[in-house]
């Protein structure tokens, strides 16, 4: 079907959309967005209308888009459109963030961030976004979006977020930093974890310390960060010390 879909011509697709049974329209949806053909996201581009669909055929064409193996650059564009500057539901909202995120980071993966227009205007909106973000809950979402797209230009905007943040933004951004291949996890990422696990500047929630010492252990650790971990480990509930035991063994090896 998806085959059948790649060679087919765009008015061939809108019309299959169109006329498809209301219990098959997901599965028509997803398969267009399998599909990448030019004809196929032409075809949803103007058929999903993202101020009238029900949501769970937005979030349907959103999570189809996220999870696509190998997405293109006019899959991007596609969800960068319809998202832009449209007053929508926030679960549709939020899944149109993350979804941005997670295309951003599998495009890059391809070698392919420098030469779409459509990655810098993905990582701009989801920047200028977490800048713009008041509400906690907001700020969690666009933090698991750099997460997704794991760009090391955003490494400071994560450090920040991790430091200064309540629980849950530290927890997430934490999170993102932990998706970063080693060669990003650099002595500045690093003091960061080191403030956080030590609690130099303030107290932070245990989930919270303990993700600090994973990265800080899990990045060739230097002898001294061990031994730091360890003496903390003995003011630590059982539980907490034997996970920090555990993982110490383990960056040994």
């Amino acid at each position: 079907f998806i085959q059948m879909l790649r060679s087919a011509k765009k008015r061939d697709v809108l019309q299959l959309l169109r006329r498809a049974p209301e219990e098959m329209l997901p599965f028509v949806v997803e398969a267009a967005v399998a599909a990448q053909s030019l004809a196929s996201l032409a075809a949803l581009s103007d058929f999903l209308d993202f101020g009238k669909e029900p949501k769970s055929l937005l979030e349907k064409f959103l999570y189809a888009a996220a999870f696509s193996p190998r997405p293109s650059g006019e899959l991007l564009h596609l969800v960068l459109d319809k998202l832009d500057g449209k007053q929508l539901a926030p679960e549709v909202q939020e899944t149109g963030i993350v979804a941005m995120g997670s295309l951003i980071g599998k495009l890059c993966q391809q070698k392919l961030c420098g030469l779409q227009q459509e990655v810098e205007r993905g990582v701009e909106t989801i920047l200028r976004g977490l800048r713009g973000a008041e509400e906690e809950s907001e700020v969690v979402i666009y933090l698991l979006a750099l997460g997704n797209a794991v760009l090391p230009e955003t490494i400071p905007s994560l450090l920040d977020h991790a430091e200064e943040g309540p629980a849950p933004i530290t927890a997430a951004a934490i999170s993102a930093l932990r998706r970063f291949p080693a060669q990003h996890i650099s002595g500045k990422v690093k003091q960061a974890m080191r403030r956080i696990f030590h609690e130099k500047r303030k107290s932070y929630e245990k989930t919270c310390r303990l993700a600090a010492a994973e990265i800080l252990l899990d990045n060739e650790p230097s002898p001294m960060d061990v031994i730091n971990i360890l003496l903390a480990a003995n003011e630590l509930e059982t539980e907490t010390a034997t996970f920090l035991l555990l993982k110490v063994q383990n960056s040994l090896r």
